[in-house]
């Protein structure tokens, strides 16, 4: 009788404990499977860096799998699609661009997308010239409507009313640099952002040296836009600048190549000519007094500087140095300045450069 009783509790145990390690086994298998479909990485690992999925305004949960899948960012599709599907992710879709660190688990993941938690990037301005070309810049950068934003730049009384400039002086909103800004800005927002870095830069000291040189803050950018397109250099900028400030004091021409070039349309040219000086422009500096109606090209913060801290000196000409270092030569006089202009023709006569 104790035999049988000790046998049967013997079989209880192993039957207990077989049952007990079924269900370890169970737990253990939905732990498991839980972590890989929440929190296990699932971004396709690269030696490039992080990954970057792109999503466009109206853009659908099926655009947002296929550009998984297209790029192969994911290392198990399924599962992601498996956990989106009971989150709702699929009516939630949100525009941008987001960042996809290796580290990221589908419940990460999608927290990150649902909550419009998308990646900055930096926008490069460079200097334009014209309307066309910051539409281009913004296009390959943003995923805004270039052809939205060259008809906002047309719109004058939004201009005047909105941002105090017309579809002349709109150009000098925009600084060349770098600033951060989400892909999917808008040609508005873009525009808007724009000019709010153009209401920084201008703090009250920047608006006191321009008051002190009896210029707005537009006039400033017309000049640093010429002072840019005269030289490169950072030690000519503030003489240049100098030059051109005591040539408005004393109510003489500009006679700025570059605002030449840019009336003749084009800027390629070593070699101004007298014919060039008979266009009809009142960006014809040769021919009009003060400064051209607006900036030639977008002026960058050493150039507006270079403006508003100008060197003191008496030089009222300058030319181009021979030799291409593009430093210029200054004089006071004409008689010198046609001294220094004569050397730099004949450098240019020894290169055959005749345009």
């Amino acid at each position: 009788m104790t035999y049988q009783k000790n046998k049967s509790a013997l079989l209880w145990r192993r039957v207990g404990w077989a049952l007990f390690v079924v269900l370890l086994l169970a737990t253990g298998a939905g732990l498991y499977g839980a972590w890989r479909i929440l929190w296990r990485p699932n971004v396709e690992p690269s030696p490039f860096g992080p990954a970057y999925l792109y999503i466009r305004t109206g853009g659908t949960y099926q655009d947002v799998l296929d550009s998984l899948e297209r790029h192969e960012l994911l290392q198990e599709p399924a599962t992601f699609r498996w956990l989106a599907e009971r989150k709702g992710y699929p009516a939630q879709i949100r525009p941008g661009r987001y960042r996809l660190d290796s580290n990221l688990g589908n419940d990460a993941l999608l927290a990150m997308l649902m909550q419009g938690r998308q990646d900055t990037l930096e926008f490069v301005l460079d200097a334009f010239k014209y309307k066309p070309q910051l539409a281009r810049q913004m296009q390959h950068q943003l995923e805004a409507d270039s052809t939205h934003l060259r008809r906002l730049l047309g719109e004058q009384y939004r201009l005047q009313r909105q941002y105090g400039v017309d579809t002349t002086t709109v150009l000098t909103l925009f600084i060349p640099g770098r600033y951060r800004l989400v892909w999917n800005t808008s040609a508005q927002q873009f525009l808007d952002s724009m000019a709010a870095h153009h209401r920084r830069f201008w703090t009250q000291q920047r608006q006191r040296r321009a008051d002190s040189l009896r210029l707005s803050p537009a006039q400033v950018h017309v000049l640093a836009s010429i002072v840019q397109r005269e030289t490169t250099k950072p030690e000519d900028k503030p003489v240049i600048a100098g030059v051109y400030l005591n040539r408005l004091r004393r109510g003489m021409r500009l006679q700025a190549d570059p605002t030449l070039l840019w009336a003749i349309g084009n800027f390629g040219v070593k070699r101004v000519l007298n014919k060039d000086k008979l266009v009809d422009s009142p960006y014809n500096t040769y021919k009009h007094k003060g400064l051209p109606p607006g900036p030639i090209t977008s002026a960058n913060r050493q150039s507006l500087d270079a403006v508003l801290k100008p060197a003191q000196h008496d030089y009222l000409f300058f030319c181009a140095r021979p030799g291409g270092s593009g430093y210029s030569d200054f004089a006071a006089s004409y008689a010198k300045h046609k001294q220094n202009a004569r050397k730099y023709q004949r450098w240019l006569d020894s290169l055959k450069i005749k345009r």
